[in-house]
């Protein structure tokens, strides 16, 4: 009798994140809340298909009705499809200047992890950053540049443009911290020290060992970028200085319910209760991820 050996590949080791992720019920429970927001944000105005800019003086202030589940607005405008329409343009910001972060951060990061003789300005530049008050530093840079790319790309487009680059290029500070670090470490692996040995080019080590392996802290500042945008969004539409007020985002219709908080506190209570569910899952999705993809705690 002779025994039979199968040879199995090797598993995947994203699958391993995934049963550790899944172990997180935090996690989970955040998932299934933001797929479901996203869901509604996305699909949502396809479903309900209520013109959330439409006017109607004849149905204004008036309560939750089967035609208007969230109520009208001082305009008579549907509260239900505003919240909708505003989700899909906080939800644009957010991931559009997150990814512009995340680029910037990892870029700062990984020159002055990697190459000794930037680290120390890259760094200087990194604290210099840090060190500017955020809140006045994008009133100042909407304040500078809001009429010229409005003038140039439409008040949507322009404004959406201002919003994304002013909150990207004041949030990479913490993603090239993290970054640098860990390239600091990385620069001192035995595969590193091989690869350099055998005369592997500076860029093709970068993209080859070192980017790969900081891939986790990335992720995990990615899903809370995500957050941290979407509440520097709504802060400044709520002070007034984001989009136009036919442009309706979160920030906005909050900014447009404290006229009418007493009489109406729902107004600010739905866009409210988005922001507030949208970042509490995105922070519980990202620690999550930062337990899954550390490889100390994987397989407890």
């Amino acid at each position: 009798m002779t025994d039979v050996t199968t040879n199995r590949a090797p598993r995947n080791q994203w699958w391993d994140v995934w049963d550790q992720y899944k172990t997180h019920k935090g996690a989970m429970v955040g998932t299934i809340f933001f797929a479901l927001i996203l869901f509604a944000v996305l699909f949502g105005p396809w479903i309900w298909t209520l013109d959330p800019t439409q006017i109607d003086i004849r149905s204004r202030n008036q309560g939750p009705s089967l035609a208007h589940p969230l109520g009208t607005d001082q305009l008579g405008r549907d509260l239900f499809g505003r919240v909708l329409a505003g989700g899909r343009v906080s939800m644009a910001v957010g991931v559009t200047a997150m990814a512009l972060a995340l680029v910037l951060g990892t870029l700062v990061g990984v020159l002055a992890g990697y190459f000794k003789r930037l680290d120390g300005l890259l760094m200087r530049l990194t604290d210099l950053f840090l060190a500017l008050p955020l809140l006045p530093l994008l009133l100042v840079i909407i304040m500078l540049f809001r009429d010229k790319l409005s003038a140039s790309f439409g008040p949507e487009g322009g404004i959406f443009i201002l919003m994304v680059s002013a909150i990207g290029i004041t949030s990479w500070m913490q993603t090239a911290r993290i970054v640098r670090g860990d390239v600091l470490a990385l620069k001192e692996r035995e595969f590193v020290l091989a690869a350099r040995s055998i005369g592997t080019p500076n860029r093709r080590m970068i993209t080859r060992h070192i980017l790969p392996n900081v891939l986790s802290p990335i992720m995990v500042s990615a899903t809370l970028g995500i957050a941290n945008a979407i509440i520097t969004e709504s802060a400044l539409s709520f002070l007034g200085l984001g989009f136009p007020p036919d442009f309706p985002t979160w920030g906005r219709l909050l900014f447009d319910g404290v006229d009418y908080l007493q009489q109406y506190p729902e107004r600010v209570l739905w866009p409210g209760l988005a922001i507030s569910l949208t970042v509490l899952s995105v922070n519980y999705m990202g620690d999550g991820l930062r337990d899954a993809l550390d490889p100390r705690i994987r397989g407890r």
